[in-house]
């Protein structure tokens, strides 16, 4: 198993270590994902992804992005991660748990002191893997349908 920065990717195929087919693949897929959801609109973020590949596979990735606090708390940043995810026959083998821990060092080096993430509240896995990981439980979101017809 493998982790890889995104960006370390384009510098490796500067120094002849990765071939060019293997980073545009991986760069393309990053920026199809990172669009999608709309993580590249806004240039104030610091946007951050990490893969793990198996046999030049893609097997998991974590998306996070540097955010600004509202002014009116002292926390000026935060890292938030909006996604994670493993491939279903590569789960429960430590994967998930790997990059996570990656994660926590990548901001904790950046001087990021605060990690946010949602997850589902039936997801009872992902949220075991959080608290084992050191999160815990901050806020409750509340949502409610409207069913809007016109």
């Amino acid at each position: 198993m493998q982790l890889l920065n995104l960006p370390d990717k384009v510098l490796e195929i500067l120094h002849g270590s990765t071939s060019q087919t293997e980073v545009e693949y991986r760069l393309a897929w990053s920026r199809t994902y990172l669009k999608k959801y709309g993580l590249l609109q806004n240039s104030t973020r610091g946007v951050w992804s990490l893969v793990a590949e198996e046999s030049n596979q893609l097997v998991a990735f974590l998306i996070a992005t540097v955010e600004r606090e509202i002014p009116i708390y002292t926390l000026k940043n935060y890292a938030f991660v909006h996604d994670l995810w493993v491939e279903p026959e590569f789960r429960h083998a430590g994967i998930a748990r790997q990059i996570v821990e990656a994660a926590i060092a990548h901001f904790t080096q950046l001087g990021i002191s605060q990690i946010r993430l949602d997850t589902a509240i039936a997801n009872a896995a992902a949220r075991k893997l959080f608290e084992n990981c050191g999160f815990r439980a901050s806020t409750i979101e509340l949502l409610i349908e409207l069913r809007n017809e016109g």
